[in-house]
Parts: structure tokens; C-alpha cells; sequence
């Protein structure tokens, strides 16, 4: 059993933390991996090559880019196209940055589902994910979905993200466990068995119980410990990585220590548990 500990760079979000700096302070606080918060359309290839080369110098491998495409519900064939392409040009950035994974939010139902059907939003998203999923299986890297603990999400739950899983069936797309959403979707504990082999990488953070927050470990009331023994134990994730999420910190000019203080309570619970 070996799990690695990332941070996502969003963490360094409106600190005026630069791109290599952020990847490095990330190095020397301790972290295992990164993940990249950078739209490949955003960003041009010199700081694909910045972000490749310092991963390499620093020995900090990039496991996942992240997504957020609500373009892959939309019924416009041209907006179909364009989010299509751009999940494929996130897929070519997590190939060149040796990644393994592109974590993909895939939107939320729209007009209270009285022009479109929810079934059939429901139903795009699907047929979308199982063509990108055909597009990752060629790239040789996987989709890992989001839950969203959100009340208009078409992933709001463990249950409708074990069947949105098994409605796209393609090995490469995976399950998300976001510890925090877990919580804020009210999942219990024991439901972490229903993603029991679809689990391809970890979100890790805290929260009030009632608001999406996004906090270092400890400062909220999410039972971070058991979620993450039940998904080592019960969901079958026993290698791979728990990539930290913060956003954003009250006070940018302590985003230094708000991120050391995320990854020495993170760092704690994991080795208790034997883990990492």
C-alpha cells in the first residue's frame, strides 16, 4: 500500500505564488506530486516546458490536470465541439507533463430540466464522456470524475457517480473521491463502497459541513480519517495519489503557512493510518 501526497496548484491562487514557484515551495514543504490547475488553452508551450522541466529538476511528478468543462453538456453542436476539443487538449497537456490523469467537473442540469429533460442532459454528458474516454485510451491516460455537492449537479452524489461511472462503461474513465464533496453530499462512511473499484485519484480537504470551503485539514468538521480509511479499505484505492485542494486562504500573504499547516495535518493522519 503506498499513496502518494500532492497539492494542487490551485492553492496558490491570488497569493501572487508564480507557476515554477509554487512548484517548488511545494517541494520543499514536502509534497510527493503536483497537480496542475492550468487551461491548456490559457497557457502556451513554453510554460508547458517551464512546468515539465521543473517538475523533472525538482523530482515532483505531475499526476492529474484539472478541468472544470460545462461545455460537455450543452446540446449546441458547436459548444459539443469546442468542449470536446478542449478536454483533448487538457488529455495532450497531462501526456506532455507525464501525468496520469485529467480530472474533468462536468457541469450541471439547466432550465429545471423543463425544455431539456434532466435524463437527457444526463444522457450528453455520458455520450461525451464515453467518446473522451475512447480519446484517453489512445493517449494512455484516464478521466477521473468530480462530485459536485451541489443541488443542480449531475454528479451531486456517490450514487449518481457510481451510475454516471457505469452508464459511460470505458476503463478509462474513473471515479473521483473528493473528500470534502463526500462529506457535503452527506455520504456516509459505509457509502464509500459503492465506488469499491472505480476510484482513480483523491481530493483531500476540510469544510464547516455546510458550505464548500475547501480548508486545510482541521479546520472543518469533515471525518477526513475515516473517509480516507474507508477508501483505501472498502473502495479498493491502495495506489495512487490524495491530491490536497484549497481554496482560497483568508490572508494571501500567509499562503506559505496555510499550505505547510494543510500538508502537516494531512501528512499525520495518513501515516497513522499506514498509508502513505
Amino acid at each position: 500500500m503506498a499513496l502518494e501526497l500532492g497539492i494542487i496548484s490551485s492553492a496558490w491562487g491570488g497569493s501572487g505564488v508564480g507557476l515554477e514557484e509554487g512548484m517548488r515551495k511545494a517541494k520543499e514543504i514536502g509534497f510527493d506530486t503536483y497537480d496542475i490547475f492550468e487551461d491548456p488553452l490559457d497557457i502556451d508551450d513554453s510554460q508547458r516546458s517551464l512546468i515539465r522541466a521543473t517538475s523533472e529538476e525538482i523530482d515532483l511528478p505531475i499526476r492529474s490536470c484539472v478541468s472544470v468543462n460545462f461545455g460537455l453538456v450543452d446540446f449546441n453542436p458547436s459548444v459539443t465541439r469546442f468542449a470536446l476539443d478542449r478536454a483533448r487538449a487538457y488529455m495532450d497537456q497531462c501526456v506532455a507533463l507525464n501525468g496520469r490523469n485529467v480530472l474533468v467537473v462536468i457541469g450541471e442540469y439547466f432550465w429545471d430540466g423543463e425544455v431539456f429533460s434532466n435524463a437527457d442532459i444526463w444522457n450528453i454528458a455520458v455520450d461525451n464522456l464515453k467518446t473522451l474516454g475512447r480519446d484517453a485510451e489512445q493517449r494512455g491516460v484516464d478521466l477521473v470524475i468530480e462530485l459536485e455537492p451541489f443541488s443542480q449537479a449531475l454528479v451531486k452524489d456517490v450514487h449518481e457517480l457510481r451510475r454516471f461511472i457505469e452508464d459511460v462503461d470505458h476503463p478509462r474513465v474513473r471515479a473521483n473521491a473528493d473528500i470534502s464533496h463526500l462529506h457535503l453530499s452527506g455520504a456516509s462512511i459505509d457509502d464509500v463502497r459503492e465506488l469499491s473499484g472505480m476510484i482513480g485519484h483523491i481530493h483531500l480537504s476540510d469544510c464547516d459541513g455546510k458550505v464548500h470551503g475547501d480548508l486545510p485539514t482541521g479546520r472543518g468538521v469533515t471525518p477526513i480519517k475515516d473517509y480516507l480509511r474507508a477508501i483505501v479499505e472498502d473502495g479498493g484505492f491502495e495506489d495512487g495519489t490524495v491530491s490536497i485542494e484549497l481554496e482560497y486562504s483568508p490572508d494571501p500573504d500567509r499562503i506559505v503557512e496555510w499550505v505547510e499547516e494543510a500538508y502537516r495535518e494531512t501528512a499525520a493522519i495518513m501515516d497513522e493510518l499506514g498509508v502513505r
